[in-house]
Protein backbone atom coordinates (compact mmCIF):
# COMPACT_ATOMS: atom_id res chain seq x y z
CA UNK A 1 0.00 0.00 0.00
CA UNK A 2 1.28 3.44 -0.85
CA UNK A 3 1.21 6.35 1.54
CA UNK A 4 -1.38 9.01 0.83
CA UNK A 5 0.14 12.29 -0.26
CA UNK A 6 -2.78 14.56 -1.09
CA UNK A 7 -1.74 18.15 -0.59
CA UNK A 8 -0.03 17.77 2.76
CA UNK A 9 -0.18 21.25 4.22
CA UNK A 10 0.31 23.09 7.47
CA UNK A 11 -3.03 24.42 8.59
CA UNK A 12 -3.09 27.51 10.77
CA UNK A 13 -6.83 28.16 10.64
CA UNK A 14 -9.01 27.80 13.72
CA UNK A 15 -12.17 25.79 13.16
CA UNK A 16 -14.89 26.35 15.77
CA UNK A 17 -16.98 23.42 16.91
CA UNK A 18 -20.69 23.69 16.20
CA UNK A 19 -22.79 24.36 19.26
CA UNK A 20 -24.82 21.20 18.63
CA UNK A 21 -21.91 19.08 19.76
CA UNK A 22 -22.34 18.32 23.45
CA UNK A 23 -19.71 15.61 23.76
CA UNK A 24 -17.50 15.53 26.84
CA UNK A 25 -14.65 17.02 24.80
CA UNK A 26 -16.42 19.73 22.83
CA UNK A 27 -13.30 20.46 20.77
CA UNK A 28 -13.36 16.99 19.22
CA UNK A 29 -15.07 16.33 15.90
CA UNK A 30 -16.70 12.91 15.52
CA UNK A 31 -17.51 11.39 12.14
CA UNK A 32 -21.07 10.03 12.27
CA UNK A 33 -22.41 7.36 9.95
CA UNK A 34 -26.19 7.13 9.80
CA UNK A 35 -27.94 3.79 10.14
CA UNK A 36 -31.29 3.35 8.41
CA UNK A 37 -33.81 0.70 7.43
CA UNK A 38 -34.08 -0.66 3.89
CA UNK A 39 -36.92 -1.24 1.47
CA UNK A 40 -39.24 -4.20 1.79
CA UNK A 41 -37.52 -5.81 -1.20
CA UNK A 42 -33.98 -4.66 -0.47
CA UNK A 43 -31.94 -4.78 2.70
CA UNK A 44 -30.45 -1.62 4.16
CA UNK A 45 -27.00 -0.81 2.79
CA UNK A 46 -25.91 1.66 5.45
CA UNK A 47 -22.81 -0.46 6.28
CA UNK A 48 -21.28 -0.38 2.77
CA UNK A 49 -17.51 0.38 2.84
CA UNK A 50 -17.54 0.47 6.67
CA UNK A 51 -15.32 0.71 8.65
CA UNK A 52 -12.27 1.26 6.44
CA UNK A 53 -13.83 4.09 4.41
CA UNK A 54 -14.74 6.06 7.52
CA UNK A 55 -11.40 5.50 9.22
CA UNK A 56 -9.33 6.41 6.17
CA UNK A 57 -11.32 9.63 5.88
CA UNK A 58 -10.94 10.33 9.61
CA UNK A 59 -7.18 9.85 9.32
CA UNK A 60 -6.94 12.24 6.37
CA UNK A 61 -9.17 14.84 8.02
CA UNK A 62 -6.87 14.83 11.04
CA UNK A 63 -3.75 14.89 8.87
CA UNK A 64 -4.81 17.66 6.48
CA UNK A 65 -6.35 20.06 9.03
CA UNK A 66 -5.89 21.14 12.63
CA UNK A 67 -9.33 19.82 13.57
CA UNK A 68 -9.15 17.51 16.58
CA UNK A 69 -10.82 14.35 15.30
CA UNK A 70 -12.06 11.35 17.25
CA UNK A 71 -10.14 8.27 16.00
CA UNK A 72 -13.27 6.17 15.47
CA UNK A 73 -16.56 6.87 13.76
CA UNK A 74 -19.91 6.69 15.55
CA UNK A 75 -22.94 4.83 14.22
CA UNK A 76 -26.24 6.56 14.95
CA UNK A 77 -29.74 5.59 13.83
CA UNK A 78 -31.60 8.19 11.79
CA UNK A 79 -34.36 8.43 14.38
CA UNK A 80 -32.12 8.81 17.43
CA UNK A 81 -32.02 12.00 19.48
CA UNK A 82 -28.30 11.37 20.00
CA UNK A 83 -27.78 12.65 16.45
CA UNK A 84 -28.32 16.21 17.72
CA UNK A 85 -25.03 16.02 19.61
CA UNK A 86 -23.04 15.93 16.36
CA UNK A 87 -22.99 18.57 13.59
CA UNK A 88 -22.05 16.32 10.64
CA UNK A 89 -23.40 12.97 9.46
CA UNK A 90 -22.65 10.70 6.50
CA UNK A 91 -25.23 8.53 4.74
CA UNK A 92 -24.77 6.38 1.65
CA UNK A 93 -26.57 3.95 -0.65
CA UNK A 94 -29.80 5.90 -0.18
CA UNK A 95 -31.35 4.07 -3.12
CA UNK A 96 -32.33 1.56 -0.43
CA UNK A 97 -33.38 4.15 2.16
CA UNK A 98 -36.72 3.79 3.93
CA UNK A 99 -37.79 6.34 6.54
CA UNK A 100 -40.65 6.22 8.99
CA UNK A 101 -42.56 9.40 9.72
CA UNK A 102 -40.77 9.88 13.05
CA UNK A 103 -37.35 9.28 11.46
CA UNK A 104 -38.05 11.83 8.74
CA UNK A 105 -39.17 14.35 11.36
CA UNK A 106 -36.00 13.74 13.37
CA UNK A 107 -33.79 14.36 10.33
CA UNK A 108 -35.76 17.49 9.43
CA UNK A 109 -35.33 18.92 12.92
CA UNK A 110 -31.64 17.99 12.96
CA UNK A 111 -30.98 19.77 9.67
CA UNK A 112 -33.01 22.88 10.51
CA UNK A 113 -31.22 23.20 13.85
CA UNK A 114 -27.85 23.41 12.15
CA UNK A 115 -26.92 19.84 11.26
CA UNK A 116 -25.38 18.76 7.96
CA UNK A 117 -25.84 15.46 6.10
CA UNK A 118 -23.38 14.31 3.43
CA UNK A 119 -25.06 11.82 1.06
CA UNK A 120 -23.08 9.49 -1.17
CA UNK A 121 -23.08 6.47 -3.47
CA UNK A 122 -26.38 6.01 -5.25
CA UNK A 123 -26.78 5.77 -8.98
CA UNK A 124 -29.23 5.91 -11.86
CA UNK A 125 -32.77 7.16 -12.27
CA UNK A 126 -34.42 4.38 -10.28
CA UNK A 127 -32.34 5.05 -7.16
CA UNK A 128 -32.80 8.81 -7.52
CA UNK A 129 -36.59 8.39 -7.64
CA UNK A 130 -36.56 6.24 -4.52
CA UNK A 131 -34.31 8.65 -2.64
CA UNK A 132 -36.40 11.62 -3.77
CA UNK A 133 -39.59 10.02 -2.42
CA UNK A 134 -37.91 9.50 0.96
CA UNK A 135 -36.39 12.98 0.87
CA UNK A 136 -39.86 14.50 0.46
CA UNK A 137 -40.82 12.90 3.77
CA UNK A 138 -38.09 15.05 5.32
CA UNK A 139 -38.76 18.25 3.36
CA UNK A 140 -42.10 18.26 1.52
CA UNK A 141 -41.61 21.94 0.66
CA UNK A 142 -37.94 21.96 -0.38
CA UNK A 143 -36.13 20.76 -3.49
CA UNK A 144 -32.56 19.57 -4.10
CA UNK A 145 -30.74 21.87 -6.52
CA UNK A 146 -27.34 21.73 -8.18
CA UNK A 147 -24.67 23.35 -6.02
CA UNK A 148 -22.77 25.93 -8.11
CA UNK A 149 -19.01 25.50 -8.26
CA UNK A 150 -18.72 29.04 -6.86
CA UNK A 151 -20.36 27.96 -3.59
CA UNK A 152 -18.23 28.32 -0.42
CA UNK A 153 -18.28 24.55 0.14
CA UNK A 154 -15.92 24.28 -2.83
CA UNK A 155 -13.69 27.10 -1.54
CA UNK A 156 -13.66 26.89 2.26
CA UNK A 157 -10.51 24.74 2.49
CA UNK A 158 -9.38 23.11 -0.73
CA UNK A 159 -10.22 25.02 -3.91
CA UNK A 160 -12.29 22.80 -6.18
CA UNK A 161 -12.82 24.22 -9.66
CA UNK A 162 -14.40 21.24 -11.41
CA UNK A 163 -16.45 18.25 -10.32
CA UNK A 164 -15.63 14.80 -11.65
CA UNK A 165 -17.37 11.46 -11.40
CA UNK A 166 -15.81 9.32 -8.67
CA UNK A 167 -16.02 5.62 -9.61
CA UNK A 168 -16.59 2.71 -7.30
CA UNK A 169 -14.02 -0.06 -7.42
CA UNK A 170 -16.15 -2.44 -9.48
CA UNK A 171 -16.83 0.26 -12.09
CA UNK A 172 -13.13 1.08 -12.21
CA UNK A 173 -12.24 -2.56 -12.85
CA UNK A 174 -14.78 -2.50 -15.69
CA UNK A 175 -12.88 0.43 -17.19
CA UNK A 176 -15.59 3.02 -16.61
CA UNK A 177 -16.51 5.68 -14.04
CA UNK A 178 -20.28 5.04 -13.87
CA UNK A 179 -22.06 2.23 -12.03
CA UNK A 180 -25.29 1.95 -14.04
CA UNK A 181 -26.08 2.56 -17.71
CA UNK A 182 -28.02 5.69 -16.73
CA UNK A 183 -25.60 6.59 -13.94
CA UNK A 184 -23.88 9.53 -15.56
CA UNK A 185 -22.97 12.33 -15.37
CA UNK A 186 -22.26 12.93 -11.70
CA UNK A 187 -24.23 15.58 -9.83
CA UNK A 188 -23.58 17.41 -6.60
CA UNK A 189 -26.90 18.71 -5.34
CA UNK A 190 -27.82 20.55 -2.19
CA UNK A 191 -30.65 21.54 0.10
CA UNK A 192 -30.65 24.94 1.82
CA UNK A 193 -32.33 26.31 4.93
CA UNK A 194 -34.28 29.57 4.98
CA UNK A 195 -31.07 31.55 5.60
CA UNK A 196 -29.12 30.11 2.68
CA UNK A 197 -27.05 27.65 4.70
CA UNK A 198 -26.38 24.38 2.91
CA UNK A 199 -27.87 21.59 5.05
CA UNK A 200 -27.40 18.59 2.79
CA UNK A 201 -24.84 17.72 0.10
CA UNK A 202 -26.06 14.99 -2.25
CA UNK A 203 -23.40 13.22 -4.30
CA UNK A 204 -25.39 11.41 -6.99
CA UNK A 205 -23.78 9.04 -9.53
CA UNK A 206 -20.50 9.12 -7.59
CA UNK A 207 -18.93 6.83 -4.99
CA UNK A 208 -16.76 8.90 -2.69
CA UNK A 209 -16.86 6.23 -0.01
CA UNK A 210 -15.12 3.72 -2.26
CA UNK A 211 -12.48 6.32 -3.05
CA UNK A 212 -11.90 6.90 0.67
CA UNK A 213 -11.77 3.18 1.32
CA UNK A 214 -9.19 2.45 -1.39
CA UNK A 215 -7.24 5.71 -1.30
CA UNK A 216 -4.02 4.04 -0.15
CA UNK A 217 -4.15 1.26 -2.73
CA UNK A 218 -1.94 1.38 -5.81
CA UNK A 219 -4.75 0.18 -8.07
CA UNK A 220 -7.08 3.08 -7.20
CA UNK A 221 -6.16 6.28 -9.14
CA UNK A 222 -5.12 9.25 -7.01
CA UNK A 223 -7.10 11.59 -9.25
CA UNK A 224 -10.28 10.13 -7.80
CA UNK A 225 -9.21 9.54 -4.21
CA UNK A 226 -7.75 13.04 -3.92
CA UNK A 227 -10.95 14.65 -5.18
CA UNK A 228 -13.15 12.51 -2.94
CA UNK A 229 -11.10 13.38 0.13
CA UNK A 230 -11.04 17.08 -0.73
CA UNK A 231 -14.82 17.15 -1.10
CA UNK A 232 -15.35 15.37 2.19
CA UNK A 233 -12.89 17.56 4.07
CA UNK A 234 -14.44 20.71 2.60
CA UNK A 235 -17.88 19.51 3.70
CA UNK A 236 -16.68 19.07 7.27
CA UNK A 237 -14.96 22.47 7.36
CA UNK A 238 -18.07 24.11 5.87
CA UNK A 239 -20.24 22.42 8.51
CA UNK A 240 -18.06 23.68 11.36
CA UNK A 241 -17.82 27.23 10.08
CA UNK A 242 -21.35 27.98 8.79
Amino acid sequence: MRALQILVISVMMSVPTASMNSQEDTDTFTFVRLKYNGQLTRLSSWQVDWPSSDRNFIWQLSKQTNIVVAPREKIIEVGALELFEYPFAYMLEVGSLRLSTSEAENLREYLLRGGFIFIDDFHGEREWKWFYAEFKKIFPDREPVDIPISHPIFRCFFKIDKLIQIPGLRSLFNDRTYERHDGRPAYCRGVYDDYGRLMMMINFNSDLGDAWEHAAEDYYPREYSDMALKMGINAVVYTLTH
